[in-house]
Parts: structure tokens; C-alpha cells; sequence
């Protein structure tokens, strides 16, 4: 196996990427004040597919666009899609603090979706981290005591979806193309969007074109972040750094739309990451044969962007890792 560099580069290239992201996620939410999320996800999928198109065109990928697993495929290229519209139209209507704290569930609903999917077998440990999480999901959605808006529902919703392409991933992914592996969402999402773009289109200065640019710039170098990180530390390392998000929310929700985090969605982030940072570690100390968490390299799939994963084929295989 080639020697790795220090482990501290790989986890300071994480940070650096999931900042990458929170800023994208900023810029979401101030088109989204003004946009249909129909429109915010075709622009933003129309900037991004074309220097997609190039990273493939230079890397050494090989194969057709017929996928191996065809009903798979298509499963994960709308559980993909779903979750761009859930994830885009929460963070347009919900703090940003309260979206992370809700999409953070996600390694819960990975461990529990890879039973029938994978067929892994989770433990009482694991079990236990699942129903603490979800406890902490019920603390910042507080039913009942809150009005609940249509922007938790779609969290939830992008949550459930993300975390269900990302299993179907692992399922397939040491067969499928990596052309199918990456296109097919984002392909399917701007047909999608712009088939309902004619309903919902409302003209784009060039400053707000120039937002959607930056979005694509923010999820293109935030995934080569991601590659980067992934080459020089162990996933159990770099996949808890997507929790720093839950600062960048922080900060980026008082400095740019006067937010503030509760108390009870401080309360209920912080049981949220606390349990899916123990499966993280449960994954890395050998309790799941599959790591359906630890193979889930960068947050959510939103069909908006190129997938971590497919492209990192050749450091997996540098690092003695199993391609996926």
C-alpha cells in the first residue's frame, strides 16, 4: 500500500470543503428568496454539468451511458433528484442551522435502509445510536410546541432520499459505470427542472447569474477537496468533518439573513451528530462488514453536482481500498 501523507492535510482539506459547501448552501438560500427551487436547481445543474463533462473527459473512465443495474439506477437517479428539489426548497424556507440538523440523520437512516438493501446486520450499539439520533431529530423539529413548516418536511423528506441513493451506491456501485454513476442524476434533474422551467421562470440579472456560477464553482472545488482529503486520511477521519457545517450555519445565519440557533435546536444538533459520529467510529472499528456510512464520502447526493465517489475510484485503489 503507498505511504499516505499526514492525516492532518486530509482533515484540514475536509474543513475546507465543507465550508465550500456551507457558502453553496448560503447562496441556495438568498436565490431561493427570490426563486422558484425549480429554477435555483436547473441553473445550477446547467453551470455545473459542463466542468462535470470535462472532469470525465480527462479522467480514465471508460464504459457506455447502459447501466448494469437498470432499476437501480433509475431508483437512485430520482432518490438523487428528489433530494436536490427537498434539500434546495428546505434550505430556501428554514434556517440553515435547522436544515443541517435535520439532514444530519442521515447516517441513522443509512445504517437502518442498508438492512434490506445491503443485507447488514446492525447491532444493539448501533441500534442504540439510531433511536438516540431520532430522538434528536423530534428535539429541533419539537412537534407540537412549534409550528412545523413545509421546509421540515422536505429536510426530512431529503434526508430519507439522500440516504437511500447513497445505499443504492453501495449496492451497485463496484459495477456500475462511472459515467452512469455520475450523469444519470445530474441529467435526469435538468431534464426534470427544465420541464417545469416555462411555469416558474423568472428573469436572472447577471449579478444573480453570477451567484449561480459561484454556487458551481463552491460544488466543483469542494469535491476535489473531498477527493483530496480522502487520498491523505482514512475515511473515519474525514467523514466527521461534514459536522463542521453546524458552525458555518451558525455563523453564516447571523451574518447573512439575522439568524439565531435555539436552544432546542442546539440541543438537538449536537444529539444528531453525537450519534452518527458513533456509528462513524463503530464503522471504522470493524461493526459493519458493508461501512455503509463510512462509503458515503460527501454529504447528500443532489444531483446538482459531481459525486465524490465514482471519482475516487483510483485513490480507493491507491489507499488498498475497494473501489465503489
Amino acid at each position: 500500500m503507498p505511504h499516505r501523507a499526514s492525516p492532518l492535510s486530509g482533515i484540514l482539506m475536509a474543513l475546507a470543503a465543507f465550508a465550500l459547501f456551507s457558502t453553496h448552501d448560503v447562496v441556495v438560500k438568498m436565490l431561493g428568496g427570490s426563486y422558484a427551487v425549480f429554477q435555483v436547481v436547473f441553473f445550477s445543474v446547467l453551470l455545473t454539468f459542463p466542468m462535470t463533462v470535462v472532469i470525465l473527459l480527462s479522467s480514465d473512465a471508460t464504459g457506455n451511458l447502459r447501466p448494469r443495474h437498470p432499476r437501480w439506477s433509475m431508483a437512485r437517479t430520482a432518490a438523487a433528484v428528489t433530494t436536490g428539489l427537498c434539500v434546495f426548497y428546505a434550505f430556501s424556507t428554514l434556517p440553515l442551522a435547522q436544515v443541517y440538523a435535520i439532514i444530519f440523520a442521515m447516517p441513522l437512516i443509512i445504517t437502518v435502509l442498508s438492512i434490506p438493501i445491503l443485507g447488514e446486520k446492525v447491532g444493539p450499539h448501533r441500534w442504540g445510536a439510531v433511536v438516540v439520533g431520532l430522538a434528536g431529530v423530534l428535539i429541533v423539529l419539537r412537534p407540537g410546541s412549534a409550528p412545523l413548516e413545509w421546509g421540515h418536511l422536505a429536510a426530512l423528506c431529503g434526508a430519507f432520499t439522500g440516504a437511500f441513493a447513497s445505499v443504492v451506491v453501495r449496492r451497485i456501485g463496484r459495477e456500475e459505470r462511472t459515467m452512469v454513476l455520475l450523469l444519470y442524476p445530474m441529467v435526469a434533474s435538468f431534464l426534470v427542472m427544465a420541464g417545469t422551467l416555462p411555469f416558474v421562470y423568472r428573469p436572472v440579472p447577471l449579478p444573480d447569474l453570477g451567484l449561480w456560477a459561484l454556487m458551481a464553482v463552491c460544488a466543483l472545488a469542494a469535491s476535489l477537496l473531498m477527493i483530496g482529503a480522502y487520498r491523505r486520511a482514512d475515511a473515519v477521519l474525514v467523514a466527521p468533518m461534514q459536522y463542521s457545517q453546524i458552525i458555518w450555519a451558525a455563523i453564516f445565519g447571523w451574518v447573512f439573513f439575522d439568524e439565531t440557533v435555539d436552544l432546542w435546536t442546539g440541543v438537538g444538533a449536537g444529539v444528531i451528530v453525537a450519534s452518527g459520529l458513533y456509528i462513524v467510529f463503530r464503522e471504522g472499528r470493524g461493526a459493519s462488514q458493508q461501512t455503509p456510512v463510512l462509503r458515503t464520502r460527501t454529504r447528500a447526493e443532489t444531483a446538482t453536482s459531481p459525486r465524490v465517489g465514482p471519482m475516487l475510484t483510483e485513490a480507493e485503489r491507491d489507499a488498498g481500498l475497494t473501489p465503489r
